[in-house]
């Protein structure tokens, strides 16, 4: 009826995947945010401030592309 070996394989990667995405979390949050990285644009008016992390939007978005093909090849 049910494949618990498979549940099982995919309670792990959830698990894993949630562990690292929370170390990578408290380590951004120590390190001071996105803030402070180079290619952040950032607006200072009167009583508003705005923070546009560009660049490190463009790490993230290639990083979790190479990590998602990854896990879908090694998956399949």
């Amino acid at each position: 009826m049910f494949d618990f070996s498979q549940i099982g394989r995919w309670i792990i990667i959830t698990g894993i995947c949630l562990v690292v995405i929370g170390g990578l979390i408290y380590l951004l949050g120590k390190l001071g945010g996105l803030s402070n990285l180079p290619g952040t644009l950032k607006y200072e008016g009167s009583g508003i401030t705005c923070v546009f992390p560009v660049l490190a939007s463009i790490v993230l978005s290639l990083v979790l592309t190479i990590v998602l093909n990854l896990l879908a090849r090694w998956l399949k």
